[in-house]
């Protein structure tokens, strides 16, 4: 039952997920309320490793959940689920693209789901806001991080470090 269940839900998430790993964050967090499979604190540590590392954050999620609701076939057939869909409508709208990308109602339908996308990439942020964001401490770094950022145009990689090796230094001291 649980194959099913796990294959189920990350085929919805990855059916819905249009824009990118960040999009698939708010199911994510639907997932850990209805589901056991993993926390809110452990999505949103595998958020901040996700973005650390290379491939999407619902790959990674959906791998991490399959693994932890029942081994290392869950996890494949969850991170399957998820990508099966994009797979697809991927093949689709390529095909479909090279005919109709000059109609303005396709032009439309994209520039109606761009808000959308926008939307769901927000409420990711306000969702790990909540749980990452708990003291007078987490706030400060937060700015003085992106105000770094506006100040000294550098390559993101270069902020995570720092800011990894901040993290670790304040959790020393």
């Amino acid at each position: 039952m649980i194959y099913v269940l796990l294959m189920v839900e990350f085929f919805k998430i990855g059916l819905l997920a249009i824009g990118g790993g960040l999009v698939t964050v708010p199911f994510l967090f639907d997932l850990a309320d209805k589901y056991d499979w993993f926390t809110k604190t452990e999505l949103a540590n595998m958020i901040a490793i996700s973005e650390s590392t290379p491939g999407p954050i619902g790959v990674n999620m959906a791998t991490f959940a399959g693994f932890n609701a029942g081994g290392i076939v869950c996890g494949i057939l969850a991170t399957l689920a998820l990508v099966f869909p994009s797979v697809v409508i991927m093949i689709m709208v390529a095909k479909m693209m090279n005919k109709y990308s000059c109609n303005i109602r396709v032009k439309d339908i994209l520039g109606g789901i761009r808000p959308a996308v926008l939307a769901l990439i927000l409420f990711a942020g306000l969702e790990l806001g909540k749980i990452v964001i708990v003291d007078v401490k987490d706030v400060l770094f937060l700015t003085i991080v992106l105000s770094m950022m506006r100040i000294w145009k550098k390559n993101p990689i270069y902020y995570l470090c720092l800011s990894a090796v901040l993290g670790i230094l304040l959790k020393i001291l």
